[in-house]
């Protein structure tokens, strides 16, 4: 069996690996499958998941409903978290979202997350030298396909090492 850090790191580069991480993700995370949510690209610290203008993700005013940015927006940063850090290592969990919506979703959208090596290492790697767990704010920004900004993210992982986990699974 295939595990989930190898298909991520194949899917990098084949078509054929990030058709199957897609497949795989949506029976993994059956919340998210209706909403029909593929990654578009993935690299070692980004992301970009689509969002399609269909009916099981519309409002009442035939916009991407703003439920479905948000679900899109923690996704994309808990891959990107997922990919950059070791998971039999670190434990992450959303602690909390706050969603800022620019402009109205009437059409096949993008959400785009990324952070740096820098970033991993000042914010994560090191603070958790010293604590027994950290939060970190990332911050995903969708487009359509117009390019308009339509939303900021501001999603708050709480990253632990596993040896400091106290309730076990």
């Amino acid at each position: 069996m295939l595990d989930t850090s190898t298909l991520l790191e194949r899917a990098k580069s084949s078509k054929r690996h990030l058709a199957l991480l897609n497949f795989g993700l949506a029976r993994m995370i059956p919340f998210n499958k209706p909403h029909g949510f593929k990654i578009k690209n993935i690299g070692d610290h980004s992301v970009e998941v689509s969002i399609p203008y269909k009916k099981a993700n519309f409002n009442h005013i035939k916009g991407i409903h703003a439920c479905a940015l948000a679900t899109a927006s923690e996704y994309s940063t808990g891959l990107v978290l997922l990919n950059s850090l070791d998971s039999k290592k670190y434990r992450i969990i959303m602690q909390r979202m706050e969603m800022d919506y620019h402009y109205q979703a009437k059409m096949d959208t993008v959400v785009k997350f990324e952070i740096s090596e820098e970033w991993l290492n000042n914010e994560v790697i090191e603070p958790l030298k010293d604590k027994e767990s950290i939060v970190v704010c990332c911050e995903p920004k969708a487009y359509d396909k117009d390019g308009n900004h339509l939303t900021t993210g501001h999603i708050y992982w709480q990253i632990k090492d596993w040896a400091k986990v106290k309730t076990k699974l």
